[in-house]
Parts: C-alpha cells; sequence; structure tokens
C-alpha cells in the first residue's frame, strides 16, 4: 500500500473501531457491507481509484475481522512460517529461504491486539505477567508469542503454518521422503503395536510424519492424543479423544500439565496414547504409558540423531527425578521400541534420516541398532540425491509374533 493508503486506512480503521457496536454478534457480510458503506462515503471526500478502493476494503475487513496484515500470508500455501519481529519487520519462510516482506503493523498496539485476539480464541493468556506463551490458530498452525518486557525490540510472534493439503506416506515417497521399503517396514511396526519415538530439528517435519504415521493405526482402536497446544489431525480413527494442556491463570492457579493428561489419559482405556512433543520430565509419564499395557504408542522430540533422543529423554527425566541413571535408561529401553529419526538436508529437503531399534541395556549403556539409514548419492544442482537404505535385521519379533505375524511372513518382508 501507498503511504497515502495507508494512511486511509488507518483514519478509517479507528472511526470504524469507535462506531462498531460490538455488543452485537455481526456477520462477515454485515461487516463487509459496513466497510463498504465508510470507503464509498470516504470516496466522496477524497479522490479514490476502483482499485484503491478495492484493496482498502480488503485490507479493512483484515484488519476487523481476521488477522491484519498477516491475513495474506497466512493465505498463501507456499509460506510455511511467518516470523514477526515486532510491528514494522515480518519475516516469511518460504520454499525453505527467510526473506522480509514489505508488510508492517499501523502500530504496536494493533499487532497487540492481533496477538490477543489468537491468545484468547484458545483459552490462553499472554500479558506482561505472563509474557510467553503457545498458541494455535483455528487450522492448526502453530503459534508462539513473546512480550516485552522479555523481547526487547517489541511483541514477537513466530507462525509455523498447517499445511491445509493432509499429507499421506504416498504423498511423501513421491516427494523421495521415505522409500516405500521404509514405509511398509513402519506400516507394519505401527499395525504390530510398536512404540516409536520420531525424533528430528525445528522444521524437520515431526508432527507431520507423526499424523501420516497415525493413519496406519486399525480404525477400531482407542486412541488419546495429548498436546501443549493441540496440532495433530488424526484420521480415520472414530473413537478419538483430543487433550490439551492448559497454562496457569494470572494467579498461578489452575494448570494442567502434560503429566497431569497423561495420568488421566490411563483412566480412560486407552489402546494407544499419541504425546505431541515432549520437551521436559513428562518423559517419564510418557514412558510409563508405554510400559503400562498401551503399546503402539507415539511420540515426538527434538534431537540431533536416534541416539542423541535416548539420550535427550534421559535428561529430560533427570530434571524432575531423582532416579539413578541406570533404572532411567532401563525403563526408556523397555518403553521405547523404535526411533524414528527426521531432518532437513542443506537443500532444504526433509527426509527420513534414519529407523533405529532399541536393544537394551548393556554395561550400563542403552544399546540400539540402525535399521534403515539415508546414504547421499551426490548433488545436482543444489539438489542432494540419495535415498533411505536397509542396513540391519529387526532383532526382537515378539510383537509381531504377539499380533498374529507368522515366521514365514516376517522373512518375506525382511527380503
Amino acid at each position: 500500500m501507498t503511504e497515502r493508503l495507508e494512511q486511509e486506512k488507518q483514519n478509517l480503521h479507528e472511526r470504524l473501531m469507535a462506531e462498531l457496536d460490538y455488543s452485537t454478534d455481526l456477520t462477515d457480510e454485515e461487516i463487509e457491507n459496513i466497510i463498504e458503506e465508510a470507503v464509498l462515503i470516504r470516496g466522496k471526500e477524497v479522490y479514490l481509484s476502483i482499485s484503491e478502493k478495492r484493496v482498502l476494503k480488503k485490507e479493512l475487513f483484515n484488519a476487523l475481522r481476521k488477522l491484519d496484515v498477516l491475513s495474506e500470508l497466512l493465505e498463501d500455501d507456499d509460506i510455511s512460517e511467518i516470523m514477526v519481529n515486532g510491528r514494522n519487520h515480518i519475516f516469511i519462510e518460504k520454499e525453505g529461504r527467510l526473506t522480509e516482506v514489505s508488510l508492517s503493523f499501523s502500530t504496536e498496539e494493533r499487532l497487540r491486539n492481533v496477538i490477543q485476539q489468537i491468545v484468547s480464541s484458545c483459552n490462553r493468556i499472554v500479558n506482561e505477567s505472563v509474557p510467553i506463551v503457545d498458541a494455535r490458530l483455528s487450522d492448526g498452525s502453530r503459534v508462539n508469542v513473546v512480550l516485552p518486557p522479555v523481547a526487547l525490540n517489541g511483541a514477537v510472534m513466530t507462525i509455523r503454518k498447517f499445511p491445509k493439503e493432509f499429507f499421506t506416506m504416498e504423498k511423501l515417497i513421491a516427494m523421495q521422503s521415505i522409500t516405500r521399503e521404509g514405509a511398509e517396514f513402519l506400516r507394519v511396526l505401527v499395525q504390530a503395536k510398536y512404540n516409536i519415538f520420531i525424533s528430528g530439528g525445528t522444521g524437520s517435519g515431526k508432527t507431520t510424519f507423526l499424523n501420516v504415521l497415525s493413519n496406519y493405526i486399525p480404525s477400531g482402536e482407542r486412541v488419546i492424543t495429548i498436546e501443549d497446544s493441540a496440532e495433530l489431525q488424526i484420521k480415520g480413527i472414530a473413537n478419538l479423544v483430543r487433550l490439551e494442556t492448559r497454562n496457569a491463570n494470572v494467579e498461578g492457579e489452575n494448570e494442567i500439565t502434560m503429566s497431569q493428561l497423561i495420568k488421566a489419559a490411563l483412566r480412560m482405556r486407552p489402546d494407544r496414547i499419541i504425546v505431541g512433543e515432549v520437551r521436559d520430565a513428562a518423559a517419564m509419564d510418557m514412558a510409563n504409558s508405554m510400559l503400562t499395557g498401551h503399546d503402539g504408542s507415539l511420540s515426538t522430540g527434538h534431537g540431533n540423531s536416534a541416539r542423541e533422543m535416548m539420550l535427550r529423554l534421559e535428561t529430560m527425566i533427570l530434571m524432575g527425578y531423582d532416579m539413578p541413571v541406570l533404572a532411567i535408561r532401563q525403563q526408556l529401553a523397555a518403553a521405547v521400541d523404535i526411533v524414528v529419526h527426521l531432518g532437513r538436508l542443506r537443500d532444504n529437503s526433509r527426509h527420513v534420516l534414519e529407523i533405529s531399534e532399541v536393544t537394551g541395556v548393556e554395561n550400563g549403556e542403552i544399546q540400539m541398532q540402525t535399521l534403515f539409514e539415508f546414504k547421499e548419492q551426490g548433488e545436482e544442482k543444489g539438489v542432494v540425491r540419495g535415498q533411505l537404505e536397509k542396513v540391519g535385521e529387526l532383532l526382537h519379533r515378539q510383537k509381531l509374533l504377539q499380533n498374529g505375524w507368522r515366521e514365514e511372513e516376517y522373512d518375506k518382508l525382511e527380503e
């Protein structure tokens, strides 16, 4: 927008905010009619071209009904992340590249209003007393907010957009994120109720991959999902219960933690428990749930490799429990069967880099065996070539056999 048009938008926005009756529940159509009339009246006072009026109406509707300047960014399916560093600096990630856009909020107050609109819609609170919060948009996109005085350059908001198109394993195979052999192997393990933990760095696609794996869960099972901020989109499960943590209120009370939800889920007769992401001592409750008859559970966490993920889980538990390290390692080794590690390569493509089996504890250390590993085969025009290759055989077949697999069927899978 030109500086003149931006000023017109600001003036009309202030006028409409003062005149609108928010005690009534106005529909989008009613808001559009009010904006149309306001622009028409203003167009008689100063010259506005047809294209300027069109832009002005759209911007005013976004400001009043949607998320202001962020609306057009959210509507762009090619943008995967939006980063707001104060009102004047907005960056996006598009096709793996970070760029600054020429959009800005008219005032810091307007940015704060948009933040409050997002946060309040999912019953969260953010203010100077509670300056950090995780929230979500209606489409499941993840939102993180940090306010002053913690954020020194103004309010900071990061939006990880949730893809509108639901991913399937077939699409991941077509994108060469995983081979068909690896996908078939994981399908068998999910259906045989192996406990699978998905690790990876920020933006590696952990939540998307967990959603994809959940497609393999038999439709007749009862599944409970537990998340800090509900992002998972489990499809095809009729008996699905979704739980979400709750932050403490301004008095520091009524917090509902992930540990509490996991313990509650154990009393809800689940066949499987899916924990969106573990970041703290709730890792012990996750491990306990996997060891209390709820095989086939899934979870995710941040890690640089499959082995480092197990070390991180150990560290998370030590943050909240005074236990011998050996006891923690034995608990984790008994709980987690498979670790699937995801990562981004230097060309920004996402791949399954490793599938490893946790085989037990020897000499006080968790033992793991790599079953599949991504092997690079060179680089062509900036695109990394390679694929997931089988490098080992599954050692523990007990769950496969318990779930009706015969040795000859497994041997066929191994070929």
